[in-house]
């Protein structure tokens, strides 16, 4: 991709003296330099920047320890992101996700209200607009609701700002109308899937964008893990500032939400709230 570039040899005009002579092939090797460093560091921002996947996963090296992200908490930091809280304490940070409503948020409500374990909710449009009553409770009862956009198209395709800005300000209409205040400015893309270009525009929004460190196959309602697959799969991974993705359309979450919180706790976890990790005025406070 980069090709090398010769720099043409230098021959001193005649009749320079030796000191002159001196300076001139000192700044020429400076003006080589600088070139050489401006060339490596436009190789590794173009390398970072082609590393950049569209669509957000995980690695665990070694169980129990925080995941690495297929982009760095760095780069995702630049552009108001993240995927974990702080590494150095025993905190998880609970989301769901929810397309659609299965039953299962209601009871899922009621084991957060009787461990006084809060949540943050990622919703759509259709969500809100068929759920206002959960949607209420959930803010009623301190939780954070947070913007999955409004249709949950594939953002990573959506190149447009004013098609991007849309769908979150879509969502936030709604919100504003069932709820009666503004909706915080939280942000999960749908599946994951986004683009540099999706970051810069939700920050330039005022939006932080969450993504998270443990999740698993939790969202085919015909094909439900059982309770043991999701424990091997949920405790092992947990590590210090978790931020957990489950999904409130799982029947097996609602199930084992008590039981996992209970193991969590015995492990040594506490949970906190997801708007502690948040930048002053996203949640309108």
């Amino acid at each position: 991709m980069f090709k090398t570039i010769r720099f043409p040899r230098l021959r001193a005009p005649a009749g320079l003296t030796p000191r002159k002579r001196r300076a001139m092939a000192l700044c020429c090797g400076l003006f080589v330099l600088c070139g050489a460093l401006s060339a490596t560091a436009f190789r590794r921002q173009a390398a970072a920047t082609a590393a950049v996947p569209d669509s957000w996963g995980l690695s665990f090296p070694e169980e129990g320890q925080p995941p690495v992200g297929n982009a760095t908490p760095e780069l995702l930091a630049s552009y108001d992101a993240c995927f974990l809280g702080d590494v150095g304490k025993p905190v998880i940070y609970l989301t769901f996700d929810a397309g659609f409503e299965n039953g299962c948020t209601a009871p899922i409500l009621d084991t957060l209200a009787a461990e006084g374990v809060p949540a943050a909710f990622f919703l759509v449009g259709n969500y809100i607009a068929d759920q206002p009553d959960l949607v209420r409770r959930m803010v009623a009862e301190g939780h954070l609701v947070g913007n999955h956009t409004f249709s949950h198209p594939d953002m990573s395709r959506i190149a447009d700002p004013a098609a991007f800005e849309k769908e979150l300000a879509d969502l936030e209409a709604l919100y504003l109308e069932t709820v009666g205040e503004p909706m915080p400015k939280v942000y999960r893309p749908p599946q994951g899937k986004f683009s540099l270009q999706n970051l810069e525009t939700a920050k330039a929004l005022g939006y932080q964008t969450v993504f998270w460190s443990l999740a698993y196959v939790d969202w085919y309602t015909d094909n439900q893990p059982t309770r043991e697959q999701a424990m091997a799969k949920l405790l092992p991974r947990i590590h210090n500032g978790a931020i957990l993705l489950l999904h409130s359309t799982s029947t097996t979450n609602a199930e084992i939400l008590g039981e996992l919180i209970a193991a969590y706790r015995q492990m040594g976890y506490e949970f906190g709230d997801l708007k502690d990790l948040l930048s002053p005025g996203r949640t309108g406070d």
